[in-house]
């Protein structure tokens, strides 16, 4: 196994993003965000956007997965080799791409993005999928780590209030790579379940790095009652 994915394992990956148009869309501030997970013990970052993920592994030193969400088409997660390309070049040490089996923007198959990619840069690749049937073929397309991060969201599964532990289990229990567990892991509890079923790693986003949708669930907790 690479030495940066040992660096992940069983560790805790923070993703700091921030949708266009919020106050915290700033790469600057996605830097801070991601030196203060760091400070809290993240081992990895996960960040969207070329200039996010360039000052960020500039400013860590800690494995970056990098990803470029670009376009309309329902394929939109590095959705091009031309993206996973330049989300190389931007430094990231993993790149994550839409790892599902759906038709992508320009054409290209999974695997051949993922060659395409390789025969770029050394990088490892992270598949985004959304049902075990994704995970597979990702893996059969050379993927180096098989994410949970579309369960829900394809169409081929019911979109769980937490993490899908039942798409946890299954991808533990029929893939060869390292799962990681990504989506919706909004409380410690959760991250400790998804690694007590086998999970590589466990990635968090809104529940520690987006203070809208925070802020949203206390209001809601207060103002609900």
């Amino acid at each position: 196994m690479s030495p940066v994915l040992e660096r992940l394992r069983g560790r805790l990956i923070v993703s700091c993003q921030a949708y266009p148009g919020e106050p915290l869309r700033v790469p600057e501030i996605m830097e801070r965000m991601a030196l203060a997970a760091v400070e809290g013990g993240a081992a990895g970052i996960r960040a969207q956007g070329l200039e996010d993920i360039a000052r960020i592994v500039a400013a860590t030193d800690v494995p970056v997965t990098g990803l470029w969400k670009d376009g309309e088409d329902p394929v939109f997660i590095t959705p091009t080799l031309e993206h996973a390309i330049a989300v190389a070049d931007a430094g990231a040490h993993i790149v994550a791409l839409d790892g599902t089996r759906r038709p992508r923007p320009d054409g290209r198959t999974l695997a051949q993005t993922i060659a395409g990619l390789r025969e770029h840069a050394d990088v490892l690749v992270m598949a985004d999928c959304g049902s075990l049937e994704d995970a597979l073929a990702a893996e059969d397309a050379g993927a180096d780590v098989l994410g949970t991060t579309l369960a829900g969201y394809t169409g081929e599964r019911a979109r769980t209030q937490g993490p899908d532990v039942e798409l946890i289990d299954q991808m533990v229990a029929r893939c060869s790579r390292p799962v990681v567990v990504e989506g919706r892991v909004h409380t410690p509890a959760q991250a400790a379940d998804a690694m007590g079923r086998g999970a590589f790693a466990v990635v968090v986003g809104t529940a520690i790095t987006h203070p809208t949708t925070i802020t949203g669930w206390f209001h809601q907790a207060v103002t609900e009652r």
